[in-house]
């Protein structure tokens, strides 16, 4: 199987952000594959920010043994980002749109992320293409989350589900999710539930997903 890690330069609108470095890792489909997906899928996380990378190694290791391209992306978070909580996220998205383009992606990809990283996915699927969107344990709603990881008020995304979403939680997550998110609330998107979100029964199940939505 082949792997690349590479630093790439991220760019960003503002001038008073310096350039800093957004590493990615590139899992290719193993030569012992059934088969060859030609839908990539990226997964996200920030772990300078929020830890938010734990488990997806394994998911794109064995989705690669699957036939998946599977793009692995640790956003950094660069000096002076965190002055408001949407200009966090316009770095965030900043960076993994710079991220997508720069892999000659030939398709929109599907976007994984888990916890507050499901925040940065939904940021940039508001704009950018997607052909599906896998949010692992998310947070109830934007206000729930802790001050010091989102400094100022950060507005509830609005965007409609036209593409296929998935949230993937414990059964006690998912309690509270479908109380106060409105994602796990919309009748338009799959509640998939496991016992452990890290682990192979959700693997299994998100696999499965994908082939029902025909990925």
């Amino acid at each position: 199987m082949l792997t690349r890690t590479i630093n790439f330069a991220q760019r960003t609108s503002a001038t008073a952000f310096k350039r800093f470095l957004t590493s990615y890792r590139v899992w290719n489909p193993s030569e012992h594959a059934p088969r060859i997906v030609p839908t990539p899928l990226v997964f996200v996380s920030a772990t300078s920010w929020d830890k938010s990378t734990k488990g997806l190694s394994y998911f794109c290791e064995l989705y690669a043994t699957k036939g998946y391209t599977c793009l692995d992306v640790d956003l950094p978070v660069p000096p002076g980002a965190t002055s408001s909580s949407t200009r966090l996220m316009e770095t965030f998205e900043s960076g993994l749109g710079d991220v997508v383009r720069s892999s000659f992606i030939p398709f929109p990809p599907v976007f994984i992320a888990r916890g507050l990283a499901c925040l940065i996915t939904q940021t940039y699927i508001s704009s950018h293409p997607a052909s599906g969107l896998v949010l692992l344990s998310p947070p109830p709603n934007n206000a729930a989350v802790s001050q010091k990881l989102l400094p100022s008020a950060l507005q509830e995304f609005n965007f409609e589900p036209k593409f296929p979403i998935c949230i993937v939680s414990t059964p006690k997550e998912m309690e509270i999710l479908r109380s106060q998110n409105r994602l796990a609330q919309d009748s338009n998107v799959d509640n998939i539930i496991v016992q452990n979100v890290e682990g192979h029964e959700s693997c299994t199940k998100i696999e499965q997903w994908l082939d029902e939505i025909g990925i």
